[in-house]
């Protein structure tokens, strides 16, 4: 008999509620079960305490005997530390199917060129503005020098 850890839902239409508890896995979602292990309300605010409230005494034991908690449990009994993080696989992330199309593609690729482009014009004209204005500053300077062994000359020369 494979036995699961397992959410079984109660509430009314549209406000879900469910009971944690230990099931055979032939049994009906919300049909016979084992035992109850606690309860978890995902209307709550996750760090409000009526959340999630289990017996972990109860599932580590269940846990030991071999019970398998479904996907959900699994994610919540990690939060408490009671198990490891399940790993996500790469591929159920993310569905090819939603990914832009080729012609939505070749868009996105021609836009981040052009925006690199842009970026190294701005670059260069930054870098061109920067020379400018220290080749004036080298000229600013130049001709003082130049000026004054021309003004000591004018008075020798009268």
């Amino acid at each position: 008999m494979s036995v699961r850890i397992r959410l079984a839902r109660g509430g009314s239409k549209k406000r879900p509620f469910h009971k944690i508890v230990v099931a055979d896995s032939r049994a009906p979602r919300d049909g016979r079960f084992i035992e109850q292990l606690g309860y978890y309300n995902p209307l709550v605010a996750k760090d409000h305490p009526e959340h999630l409230k289990v017996d972990v005494e109860k599932v580590k034991v269940w846990l030991g005997k071999g019970a398998q908690p479904s996907d959900r449990l699994m994610r919540l009994f990690a939060t408490l530390g009671l198990v490891e993080a399940p790993v996500i696989k790469t591929n159920e992330q993310q569905p090819k199917k939603s990914a832009p199309k080729a012609k939505a593609q070749e868009r996105l690729k021609e836009q981040a060129e052009r925006e690199a482009a842009r970026k190294e014009a701005e670059e260069q004209a930054k870098r061109e503005a920067e020379e400018a204005a220290k080749a004036e500053q080298e000229a600013a300077n130049a001709p003082a020098e130049e000026t004054a062994p021309a003004s000591e000359e004018a008075p020798a020369e009268a």
